[in-house]
């Protein structure tokens, strides 16, 4: 996320001040007494919603510069991360930007820093946005819930099996407890990719026959061992290049469009089968990823979706899904076509507010109303899916959505400093050992 031209879009929803300006009308009008007593303290002057960061990489600042900005009044009281660096960085880009630094107040005594960090932070809010990489978000998640917290989960959700448990656990939980969580898989908080796939669930392009999602790009960010770092702290740093973090390609890009089929389907793919391995990829930091996939995915109904990734430079560039129907084809950059390839429905509408913005205000909207909006299901079945189609690369074995689910195979071990053992390990010539189809095991 880049946080300057986030900032430079046209639509953000309602300003803070059009919101204040506009309170005295709301506390007069039906909306406050149809509100529980906490969220009408809210619209009615009392204290903003507290929020706190926790994962100060450029997607949790750029989440927390939306909170920032929502309908809601809110404030930033916390902030957590494994590094101290990365959470100053994040605190002068915040505090850099005009229309957010007044809502910014963290105090040095709430920046939390460790393994263990999210704990503080956690206590010291009403809403959390959690914004680690994806191997943590099952235990942060949790942590948030039972602490009875309003939570933004970005995605992915998890990288293994017993993770989405946790995950799928916690949002029952949640939603008991009538808390408010919102999946960070923001196309579907995009209008331009609701009305397409409101058309297509009308029928605009009949029964889907298949669908492809592709996403081929340049190599992944990567950041380079220095001297006197211990194993787990250069592989926290470089969290990108191992699968444990990650979840690899299929978990932490290809998600944004296999979801978008889920959700076109209603369903999600009961297997999976692929191939893959590592083509540019032959430095030691480059940790035990692989840099390309072809995944085949079947529904119960027979539907197949097809998930090529490609993450080598040089390349032939594309991040897209396409589905295919009995009376047509549909994609987001060409709309609708029928059989004869003549678009007959194309999205127009130029002013759309941002989706990461929408997101962020729909979860807030929700605290206030009380309505306690849970994307938690469908957030961690697609982030399955992603996981069970890495696993059948890996493995070179077909993949069952239950087996994937009920996997033991547990890929983050409970860890609390720098000192501990790294959950893979590199061998005598600093490389690590990357999954053989045929031999590794994934279930």
């Amino acid at each position: 996320m880049d946080l300057k031209e986030d900032g430079n879009r046209k639509s953000h929803g309602i300003s803070r001040k059009t919101f204040l300006g506009s309170s005295a009308a709301l506390v007069g009008g039906a909306l406050l007494h149809s509100l529980p007593v906490e969220a009408s303290a809210y619209v009615s002057g009392g204290e903003p919603l507290k929020l706190a960061l926790i994962g100060c990489g450029s997607r949790g600042t750029g989440a927390a510069v939306q909170a920032l900005r929502s309908v809601r009044p809110v404030e930033l009281v916390a902030m957590a991360d494994i590094f101290r660096d990365m959470l100053d960085r994040s605190y002068d880009n915040l505090t850099g930007i005009e229309d957010v630094q007044p809502f910014v107040q963290v105090p040095e005594e709430h920046k939390f820093v460790g393994l263990d960090a999210y704990k503080e932070a956690i206590d010291l809010a009403d809403v959390v946005i959690l914004a680690t990489p994806p191997a943590f978000r099952p235990l942060h998640f949790e942590a948030a819930v039972q602490a009875d917290k309003h939570v933004f989960l970005e995605k992915a959700l998890a990288t293994d099996g017993p993770g989405v448990r946790t995950i799928l656990s916690a949002g029952k939980l949640a939603k008991e407890k009538n808390l408010s969580v919102v999946v960070g898989l923001q196309y579907r908080y995009s209008l331009e990719y609701i009305e397409l796939v409101n058309r297509i669930k009308e029928g605009g392009i009949g029964d889907i026959v298949s669908a492809n999602t592709q996403r081929f790009g340049g190599h992944i960010t990567l950041i380079r061992r220095e001297p006197e770092q211990t194993e787990l702290e250069f592989q926290l740093r470089n969290w990108r290049y191992f699968n444990w973090q990650w979840g690899g390609s299929p978990v932490g890009l290809n998600i944004h469009h296999t979801d978008i089929v889920n959700w076109v389907k209603e369903a999600y793919p009961v297997q999976a089968h692929g191939v893959g391995g590592r083509a540019a990829l032959n430095d030691p930091d480059h940790g035990d990823i692989f840099d390309h996939y072809s995944i085949e995915y079947q529904y119960e109904d027979g539907t197949k979706m097809h998930s090529p990734i490609r993450t080598i430079d040089g390349c032939h560039t594309n991040a897209a899904f396409y589905l295919q129907g009995t009376d047509g084809t549909a994609d987001l950059r060409g709309g609708i076509q029928n059989r004869k390839g003549e678009t007959v429905w194309r999205y127009r509408d130029i002013d759309d507010p941002s989706p990461y913005q929408r997101e962020i205000d729909i979860l807030f909207q929700s605290i206030l109303d009380g309505k306690g909006v849970n994307d938690t299901e469908w957030g961690a079945h697609s982030t399955l899916t992603a996981i069970m189609g890495r696993m059948a690369a890996h493995s070179g074995q077909i993949i069952r959505r239950e087996d994937a689910l009920n996997s033991d195979l547990r890929l983050v071990p409970e860890l609390h400093s720098f000192e501990d053992e790294a959950p893979v390990l590199p061998n005598e010539d600093g490389t690590y050992n990357v999954p053989v189809p045929g031999k590794t095991a994934v279930l």
